[in-house]
């Protein structure tokens, strides 16, 4: 895998990252606001950008495993891995957030 490729992966595990980051916070909003229709869609689309950043993370690592990329992890794909990370969790706070409005709202205690 040359650099191109590693900087591509990089890309991608940060714009997909962010935009699952960005739609968890949306679905955050949304749900404050009552709107849990809206706050549902901005859940699903932050999963789905979370599937397509996997997909390029499962690149990198089933590259390294088949040994076609053996050097060392470079300071970038420690970053898009962050930004990764933050948008996991993100994305796990505001499905449990938005249930949590969804509850105080109806009364149900779930």
């Amino acid at each position: 895998m040359d650099e191109r490729e590693v900087e591509a992966i990089v890309t991608n595990l940060v714009v997909h990252g962010g935009d699952a980051k960005s739609y968890a916070i949306e679905a955050i909003k949304c749900a404050r606001l009552g709107k849990f229709d809206q706050a549902d869609t901005f859940l699903k689309q932050s999963s789905e950008s979370l599937n397509r950043a996997h997909e390029f993370q499962m690149e990198r690592i089933q590259q390294e495993i088949i040994g076609q990329d053996n050097k060392p992890l470079s300071l970038l794909m420690v970053h898009g891995q962050d930004h990764l990370m933050c948008a996991l969790t993100t994305h796990d706070l505001a499905v449990q957030i938005v249930e949590l409005c969804k509850q105080v709202t109806t009364g149900s205690g779930e």
